[in-house]
């Protein structure tokens, strides 16, 4: 395989910064091609901007490229997936994996119909479940792979601890990790029906999969087998839909059925455990970090902000076409501005062993399997959050 073509399913922010994150990536060898979404001016202004072919169809885009990236809602992650595996076509799917989003073969936006913050978890759970069945099982009958875009698993201050983990044969006792800020870019974010959920959904997965990829590493590094998760308590709420917030317009609100707060307890099958939080409801940018507290070391990994360049700005206005770090809110005062925003969330990385992976015909460590499992540990917190905290087997 001299080039590999390179299409994307999606038009908007997570198909730009896919784009964007592979074009500083150095691969010589992969060759965009093309875009398809379904508003026919979103794929046709993309297209313009990044010099490729806006495709009528998926159909079309899949039989003129080796590799797509799935960057649209999460209720389309399996139907587009499968379809690219029956091509023999690769599989880059961004996060969530997939998950439960109504009854029924199609998003359930409706009013009236379907409301995920109400709906039986314990059925959801079940949904899910099968719907990343059904993925694996697609991936199993092809000839392409898929590829799990968690881009915590490739980011720097990750990649150092998992270093730190196979060298020291540590054991890790406790981790501690986050994701949240004001709200998500997407304007289907709040509807359950398109997202699967709220803040776990959108937001925990990130920290979500770095602690099950973690406690992989340290298993597999001290006993050779990976040490999974067996158990969760969570809670959720929805605190800005509360009768008693007050709205000063700095926080997102305009949710109809998923939760704006969201906490994890994981317990491992060694009896080790993890805390993971994801809100909505955070200023000041995003604020991703995951702290491991092991036997030998304690380490913090702190994905965004970080303190590699710090910067005062009297006036929010001189830094008008200046990019400072992502949601921050305003440029005025002290700030972290990233060097390489993209380098230290790990999307280049995530492009460099993805496509190598894809080169050498062989299975990236960020597959569909690990999708699977976060998933899996989810949408359990789900149904244990229906039951008010209560401890839920995985």
């Amino acid at each position: 395989m001299n080039k590999i073509r390179t299409g994307f399913i999606g038009a908007g922010f997570a198909a730009d910064f896919h784009f964007e994150a592979l074009k500083n990536s150095g691969i010589s060898f992969a060759e965009p091609v093309g875009v398809y979404s379904r508003r026919p001016e979103s794929r046709k202004n993309f297209a313009g901007k990044k010099g490729i072919k806006a495709f009528n169809s998926v159909e079309e885009m899949l039989h003129n490229v080796d590799v797509v990236h799935i960057c649209v809602p999460p209720a389309l992650h399996e139907p587009m997936a499968v379809k690219a595996l029956e091509l023999g076509v690769n599989v880059i799917v961004e996060k969530p994996f997939t998950g439960y989003f109504g009854p029924g073969e199609k998003p359930n936006s409706s009013d009236d119909e379907f409301k995920g913050n109400t709906f039986s978890k314990e059925t959801m759970l079940k949904g899910a479940l099968e719907s990343a069945e059904r993925m694996l099982n697609a991936e199993k009958r092809s000839s392409a792979a898929i590829f799990y875009a968690e881009n915590w698993v490739f980011s720097p201050a990750i990649t150092k601890e998992t270093e730190i983990l196979k060298k020291t044969g540590a054991q890790i006792l406790w981790m501690m990790a986050e994701e949240s800020h004001s709200g998500s870019h997407s304007p289907t974010y709040g509807i359950w029906g398109y997202s699967g959920g709220g803040s776990i959904m959108g937001k925990g997965t990130h920290p979500l999969t770095a602690v099950l990829y973690l406690k992989r590493i340290e298993g597999i590094s001290r006993s050779g087998k990976a040490i999974r998760p067996v158990s969760v308590s969570s809670r959720t709420h929805e605190i800005t839909r509360l009768p008693g917030y007050i709205d000063r317009g700095f926080l997102r609100t305009d949710y109809k059925d998923v939760e704006d707060y969201g906490f994890m307890h994981i317990t491992f099958e060694d009896g080790t455990v993890a805390d993971i939080f994801s809100t909505e409801i955070v200023m000041g940018g995003v604020h991703n970090w995951l702290e491991v507290f092991a036997n030998n070391h304690r380490t913090r990994c702190n994905i965004n902000p970080i303190n590699a360049l710090e910067t005062f700005n009297p006036s929010d206005k001189q830094f008008k076409d200046i990019y400072v770090v992502e949601k921050i809110g305003t440029k005025q005062g002290w700030s972290n501005p990233a060097p390489d925003e993209n380098w230290m969330n790990g999307y280049v990385q995530e492009m460099r062993e993805f496509y190598s992976c894809i080169k050498e015909q062989k299975k990236s460590f960020s597959s569909s399997e690990l999708g699977y499992d976060t998933v899996s540990v989810i949408y359990s917190a789900y149904l244990s959050a229906e039951r008010r905290g209560r401890e839920v087997r995985i």
